[in-house]
């Protein structure tokens, strides 16, 4: 990866923490969206330390469409080529949060943040010849059967695994429609199940179920290390460079459930992304 640019979402824990570290270690200059400057500056310094080429960081709450219209301009005007978007930041809510823009925060910071990075970002991607689009899904979306278009928003009632699992639907969902519309631009738009990993994901909830979800979830842990192979395997490997709109576990194509194939479901899920954050491809 020397000379390659690689911008990334929530790289200062887990699976992305370590996805960094490893593109440090093959040389890449790397652009961390964090949303604590303390624990960005910490990972700066493992990253130099692992002999990272370079590194910038960009403050961005993917609680908030304007921080994340905000990052994608500071990014933007450091005039550098793109060559792959990591979207790998997410949140699992054990009750119903809203956003400060009124929006299920599970929904809104799993896929309205990354849709609206991903396409602002996109002046910077579709320039550099290979660019690669990775989004961090997961296994989640089979704890579902369909996106729930008739309570997007889960305003009706709240189910910590079935909102998790449709804001990861969206995720799967949102990297075939994105394939298929920059088909000839010579960019790639893949997804991953990273495994069930130790990580802090869940660890923002207060309460019982807080505390029981690592205990609940060991027996099916891997280690952050592990969960970060096969981003770092769509992010770098020569093998999938031609492979776009797809689904990987252990660097592996796989198959997704037919709810996360279905195009009709995708393209619906697009419309209403695109209204509701008020952006459009």
């Amino acid at each position: 990866m020397q000379g390659k640019h690689i911008a990334i979402t929530g790289p200062t824990a887990g699976i992305g923490r370590h996805s960094a570290l490893e593109f440090a270690r093959r040389g890449a200059d790397l652009t961390l969206f964090c949303r604590n400057r303390e624990k960005a500056e910490a990972l700066q310094q493992e990253l130099r330390e692992a002999g990272c080429a370079s590194s910038q960081v960009i403050l961005m709450d993917m609680a908030s469409l304007a921080s994340v219209r905000q990052a994608a301009e500071e990014f933007l005007s450091l005039d550098k080529p793109l060559d792959v978007l990591l979207n790998n930041a997410g949140v699992v809510n054990t009750s119903r949060r809203e956003t400060a823009d009124g929006f299920e925060e599970s929904l809104a910071v799993n896929h309205f943040a990354p849709f609206l990075l991903t396409g602002l970002l996109l002046p910077a991607i579709t320039q550099t010849p290979g660019a690669r689009i990775v989004g961090v899904a997961s296994h989640a979306h089979t704890f579902v059967k369909d996106m729930g278009f008739d309570d997007m928003q889960a305003e009706k009632n709240y189910k910590t695994f079935r909102e998790y699992g449709r804001s990861k639907l969206a995720n799967i969902l949102f990297t075939r429609s994105l394939a298929r519309r920059l088909e000839g631009q010579g960019v790639t738009v893949n997804c991953l199940h990273p495994g069930a990993v130790a990580t802090s994901l869940g660890t923002n909830n207060k309460g019982l179920l807080s505390k029981l979800l690592p205990t609940l979830l060991k027996p099916f842990f891997c280690t952050p290390e592990q969960g970060a192979q096969t981003s770092i395997y769509l992010c770098c490997s020569e093998d999938v460079a031609t492979v776009s709109g797809e689904y990987f576990v252990k660097c592996k194509q796989a198959n997704t459930k037919p709810w996360g194939r279905d195009d009709e479901a995708a393209e619906r899920l697009w419309m209403y992304t695109e209204e509701t954050v008020g952006f459009s491809y």
